[in-house]
């Protein structure tokens, strides 16, 4: 029998059958995947085919093939720094929640997110969460250090204008919304219409609560922030699918504090930025790597403003492979 994996906990699936039904499921021997070392051989997503075994009055189905995957979402695994971690697979868009401070998601989290999808040819929204909560207040004047000008400071409503606008600019979809209050989950609904989502985005940035938003009843369970640390607390610990009612699938995912990128060669990465795929064709050296080389268009443009400096230094962390520092940046926006 074919079917769709809508579970995942480690060593069992919960596949949905071509009759409708579920079935509890384990996979037979060990699969490898296109010589990916993954700690998840089946993802959630997975169109898989499966027989069924008695044992006694239980029955159990084995998982004995995996079918190609359209695409799927990878990240590094958290404990095997060496080994990766599919998140889903066979997804139509992500929505990528982004909060501005309750948890704090940096723009370098958001372009490694971007990077992941474009790479797997993923389309992502970005989902501008807890809109009701920023303050649309000027919060005083700030002195240039080097001036000595007066600056009126962005306000925290300014920070998420500023942050769509930047990612407009590049051709992301916006939206701002509240999972809380209600505020354009309509918009969000008309987009899953008909399609396979996935919610992605930190511990506590309100991915349960938008599923629960979306579809009142599913009951998925919430945390609070921790106030310490203005970070969410884990309440997914497993990747799961749902079919909603109004003719769309979610797949709910655990939060992430940091989002490795891997399986990528350093030369490919900036055709995973749009407006550096753009302009590499203007760089003197075809095989610019726009770090060090001279009569860099990609330089350039971030030296005239063209080209936004936290994308740049997103893509530089990148290739380099600074996976350990690039959560410590201490600025979410570049205005």
């Amino acid at each position: 029998m074919t079917g769709t994996v809508y579970r995942s906990t480690g060593s069992w699936y919960e596949v949905k059958g071509t009759d409708g039904a579920f079935y509890s499921c384990r996979i037979k021997g060990k699969f490898r995947l296109q010589g990916i070392k993954s700690t998840n051989p089946v993802a959630v997503g997975d169109e898989v085919d499966f027989e069924i075994e008695k044992k006694g009055d239980e029955e159990i189905g084995i998982i004995n093939v995996i079918h190609e995957r359209d695409n799927y979402i990878v990240r590094k695994s958290v404990n095997l720094s060496k080994q990766t971690h599919i998140i889903a697979a066979n997804i139509d868009q992500v929505f990528l929640l982004v909060t501005l401070n309750n948890p704090p998601t940096f723009t370098s989290f958001i372009d490694r997110v971007l990077v992941t999808a474009e790479a797997y040819h993923i389309p992502v929204v970005l989902a501008f969460n807890k809109i009701d909560t920023y303050n649309d207040d000027q919060d005083g004047i700030m002195i240039d250090p080097e001036t000595g000008e007066e600056l009126l400071t962005m306000t925290e409503l300014d920070e998420v204008r500023y942050l769509m606008s930047l990612y407009k600019s590049i051709g992301y979809e916006c939206i701002a919304i509240s999972a809380e209050t209600g505020k354009n989950i309509d918009k969000v609904k008309e987009k899953m219409t008909g399609k396979t989502s996935m919610f992605a985005g930190h511990s506590g940035a309100g991915k349960s609560t938008l599923a629960n938003a979306v579809q009142p009843g599913l009951q998925l369970k919430t945390k609070q922030i921790s106030e310490q640390h203005k970070q969410g607390q884990h309440t997914t610990t497993f990747a799961e699918m749902f079919d909603l009612d109004f003719g769309a699938r979610l797949i709910d995912t655990p939060g992430v504090k940091g989002f490795g990128v891997v399986d990528m060669e350093k030369e490919e990465i900036g055709n995973y930025f749009p407006e550096i795929h753009e302009l590499k064709q203007q760089c003197k050296f075809h095989n610019c790597m726009h770090v060090e080389e001279p009569k860099c268009a990609v330089k350039d443009a971030v030296e005239q403003g063209d080209m936004v400096l936290s994308r740049y230094e997103s893509y530089v962390q990148i290739i380099k492979g600074d996976e350990d520092n690039y959560r410590q940046d201490k600025h979410q926006i570049q205005p």
